[in-house]
């Protein structure tokens, strides 16, 4: 694939979905059954291949190329639990490879909206959904600074990997959830996740899952889902 001199945004659609193809492959996502995605090999790999292509250092990591342990813990406990989102609007942000918006519309959402700042995620997401026949509306925006959205239920995984997002996130679940949105969330217990009985979360259930991404430090993940009041 050619070099090619521009920013992530600016980079076509089309251009996107070729180089997410061209870099992962679709797999059965461990643990999640009846979903396949286009995931890659290794991190470095296909960060190095992101930074190579557009011409800039410091891209973002490539969230949308793996599952994710909190992803994973969320998407069986919605796949256990499908009631919980049958038949309603929902709203998954920050939602990398698409993976709990699509076990979300699997599950008989009535509508299922997913949310990424990623332009590399957009194409990720598109291609993920329609290898498992799901539709998903998608946008960019980034809503933090947003009031809450006109949501059932708002999902949220892996989202407290960094500090200054992690900082912004809480405050604007609890709003929604304030606001009557039922707010879920998946994590593995990450450094910026804050203690769940000061933030007024309940856990649900708690998974082992094992993760595709290189990144952590053990094969097996403890991942927990919690609701937030």
């Amino acid at each position: 694939m050619p070099r090619v001199e521009s920013t992530p945004r600016r980079l076509p659609l089309s251009w996107r979905r070729a180089f997410v193809q061209r870099h992962t492959r679709l797999t059965d996502v461990p643990g999640v059954l009846g979903v396949r995605l286009h995931l890659a090999v290794s991190v470095e790999d296909v960060w190095s291949a992101i930074e190579e292509a557009v011409g800039t250092d410091g891209e973002p990591i490539p969230f949308w190329a793996f599952a994710w342990a909190g992803g994973l813990a969320l998407s069986r406990w919605l796949q256990e639990h499908p009631a919980e989102v049958a038949g309603r609007t929902v709203l998954d942000v920050g939602t990398g490879s698409g993976l709990v918006a699509i076990v979300a519309a699997q599950a008989g959402a009535e509508r299922v909206s997913a949310v990424d700042i990623d332009p590399f995620a957009e194409a990720a997401v598109g291609l993920n959904a329609r290898a498992n026949r799901v539709r998903l509306a998608y946008s960019t925006r980034d809503l933090l600074d947003d009031p809450p959205p006109a949501v059932d239920v708002l999902l949220a995984a892996d989202t407290w990997y960094e500090g200054p997002v992690a900082e912004r996130f809480m405050p604007w679940l609890r709003a929604s959830a304030a606001a009557g949105v039922r707010v879920l969330i998946g994590d593995p217990g990450r450094k910026y996740l804050p203690d769940p009985v000061d933030a007024g979360l309940v856990e649900l259930a708690r998974y082992d899952v094992r993760t595709t991404t290189t990144l952590e430090d053990r094969e097996v993940v403890e991942a927990r889902v919690f609701e937030v009041f």
